[in-house]
């Protein structure tokens, strides 16, 4: 029998991967924490290690480090679940010698099976003898009660189905807890209590990515991902908390509810990708959110004259488009107010980019018919969730707020 160790802090995750890897023949130990799971490989001497990169104590690139600089384990095949929207990181583990890194927010169980299959060479035959399946039933069975998931009893379309139906009836509370945790952070005065406050935020919207991702709710796990990145961000660099990302922040939280709500399931691959317009007259500032959307894996279109954009507008239907305020001969407020006149894009998301971030200013991206504003200078993942929110919105004809 093949032992694998499991290093996920999500107990509801990695029950889950636990049971459905039992049924797979395999012989399964979890580790909620970096430390926790280099002391694991050691003891418990796995055929293969799942390894997550967001974790407590060490993260899973130090974890991998760790477990290659032992020469008993330089060959020991670990397969990592990333973020999709930590690029670097991701890049960081594929350094340290992962022998496989999946995006955890599009990634089922049955994926991930199929996939340490394929790592380990060759197909681990699951032990069917009447005796023995009733027995990892009944273990896997014990480890779900732990955390009140339904034990699926079917196959992998009724497990998966079980999983939805869970998640999005705890949906609504997850999200409560998520707002509570923001006004908490919010509240708080200090570094030494606000940076706490805001790590423990990432920690739960880094579980509620988890849920969703073994629950096959691709966008819900999508966003969260990317929410998940702007709090990594906002931690590591607490000079850009202000009052635009917080906004931003409590914006996001919110249109995650708005995704619970209204989302059993969607194949966001099977959608046309949307069209984005940027409009800008500095060559640095149009990059910078190019960048920002990129990091979002979306493609737009990029100008720098506004008479050049007016004619884009009057001929083609964008799903988004982001606006510059102070560009010459006409600013973003006026351009705004024009594209409303043309009948593919009147009611098109207009985000405005602009340093003026004052009462008037907000006031007047309103009037002209814009739907957001945001701050320059931005996070990357600040605009990079902004936009994915519009765009979710959009192709899955959501309501607007």
């Amino acid at each position: 029998m093949k032992k694998m160790l499991i290093v996920e802090d999500d107990q509801l995750v990695g029950n889950i991967y636990r049971h459905k890897f039992q049924v797979e023949g395999f012989e399964v130990e979890i580790a909620t924490d970096g430390e926790a799971g280099i002391k694991a490989v050691s003891t418990f001497r796995p055929d293969i290690v799942i390894l997550d990169l967001m974790l407590p104590r060490l993260n899973g690139v130090e974890v991998l480090r760790k477990i290659r600089a032992n020469p008993q384990f330089q060959s020991l095949p670990v397969v990592v679940l990333s973020n999709a929207y930590l690029s670097s990181l991701v890049q960081e583990a594929w350094k340290a010698g992962a022998n496989n890194c999946l995006i955890k927010a599009s990634c089922t169980p049955k994926q991930l099976i199929e996939v340490v299959h394929k790592t380990l060479g060759a197909t681990v035959e699951p032990a069917r003898t009447a005796a023995e399946t009733p027995r990892r039933v009944a273990q896997a069975a014990q480890a779900l009660e732990l955390v009140s998931v339904p034990l699926p009893t079917q196959d992998d379309t009724t497990f998966q189905t079980e999983l939805r139906q869970s998640f999005l009836k705890s949906a609504s509370e997850a999200v409560n807890q998520l707002r509570a945790l923001l006004q908490n952070f919010i509240k708080s005065e200090g570094d030494s209590v606000r940076l706490p406050n805001l790590f423990t935020l990432y920690r739960k919207v880094h579980s509620v990515t988890s849920n969703a991702a073994v629950a096959g709710l691709t966008a819900i796990a999508r966003f969260s991902s990317a929410i998940e990145a702007f709090i990594k961000e906002l931690y590591e660099k607490p000079k850009n908390i202000n009052a635009s990302t917080i906004r931003t922040l409590a914006q996001t939280i919110d249109f995650l509810g708005l995704l619970s709500d209204h989302t059993m399931s969607a194949d966001l691959e099977a959608l046309p990708p949307p069209s984005i317009l940027v409009v800008d007259d500095e060559a640095i500032s149009r990059r910078a959110v190019i960048y920002a959307l990129e990091k979002a894996h979306l493609k737009c279109v990029s100008v720098e004259d506004p008479p050049t954009a007016l004619k884009m507008v009057a001929e083609n239907r964008f799903d988004l488009i982001f606006l510059d305020v102070d560009m010459p001969n006409i600013s973003g407020f006026d351009l705004c107010t024009k594209l409303r006149t043309f009948p593919t894009n009147s009611k098109t998301p207009v985000v405005f980019v602009t340093g003026l971030t004052d009462f008037e200013s907000r006031a007047r991206s309103t009037l002209s018919g814009g739907n957001d504003l945001i701050a320059k200078p931005f996070l990357f993942m600040e605009l990079a969730v902004k936009a994915l929110s519009f765009v979710l919105r959009g192709q899955l004809n959501l309501p607007r707020s």
